[in-house]
């Protein structure tokens, strides 16, 4: 049996919390919308308090603690108030310098499908496990993308999205405008099946045995997927899916004022 003396719990202090726009989605209904009242360690970080209540670090914009500007490594004091809001996602954020690349998480296959559409560099396996997810996520520095909140929580996930939408289309939408995607779109530019960079085939003869004759025929210009060897052209269904992209990058580009008005 140890001698050694128990280290001394934590004393108890109680913080108030207000939080903002989507974020009040995770956390209990009765605390929506209003200040409410938090018992928390002495010295607790606000990042361990916010998770607590239910809501992932990587949602989190700004914080303020009594008024003033403040981290999620922050410490908290009895009696301090924080006011913690999203990101300025879902209100168009500014186009980034580069445009961020992603791993979708099982779940959204069909999200991960319409940004390789849209150009955007996205993994997706549907047998992925959480763990392999987070280690390719943190090796590749790569945007998890998830509807699970608990995935984002994780303590090696520096960058991540929690979608809020169901349909593919909306998911699409969130992402790209919280994350001021459009100008960086380049679509038909990978790979659907495989997220590789497509290369133009110079000459038609060289996907003369990988397209059918009747395709041959109509078409001179032809795009390859190095990975998987895919070939794509610009025929009937290329026009569907440039309507369908072109659709969803003006909804993600318009205010969101403006989709209420549709």
């Amino acid at each position: 049996m140890s001698d050694a003396t128990p280290a001394p719990l934590s004393p108890a202090c109680l913080v108030y919390f207000r939080f903002h726009g989507e974020l009040a989605t995770f956390i209990a209904p009765a605390r929506r919308g209003r200040v409410f009242e938090v018992r928390c360690a002495t010295d607790a970080s606000i990042k361990h308090v916010i998770e607590a209540l239910g809501v992932p670090h990587t949602e989190v914009g700004t914080l303020q603690v009594d008024g003033r500007p403040a981290r999620l490594d922050g410490r908290l004091r009895p009696g301090e108030r924080v006011e913690v809001h999203p990101h300025s996602a879902l209100r168009q954020a500014p186009c980034p310098s580069t445009p961020a690349r992603f791993i979708a998480d099982a779940h959204l296959g069909g999200l991960a499908r319409l940004l390789r559409l849209a150009g955007f560099d996205t993994l997706y396996d549907n047998h992925i496990e959480d763990a392999a997810l987070v280690a390719t996520a943190v090796r590749e520095q790569r945007v998890v993308l998830t509807r699970d909140r608990e995935l984002l929580k994780r303590r090696d996930v520096a960058e991540g999205c929690f979608v809020h939408a169901l349909a593919p289309e909306q998911q699409a939408v969130e992402i790209i405008r919280r994350l001021g995607l459009a100008p960086h779109a380049r679509p038909f530019s990978r790979c659907l099946e495989c997220n590789a960079a497509l290369q133009e085939v110079v000459s038609p003869a060289a996907a003369e045995q990988r397209v059918p004759p009747a395709v041959r025929a109509r078409h001179t210009r032809f795009s390859a997927c190095p990975g998987c060897g895919r070939v794509y052209w610009e025929g009937s269904h290329w026009a569907r899916m440039r309507a369908r992209i072109d659709a969803l990058l003006a909804h993600a580009h318009a205010a969101p004022g403006d989709e209420a008005a549709d």
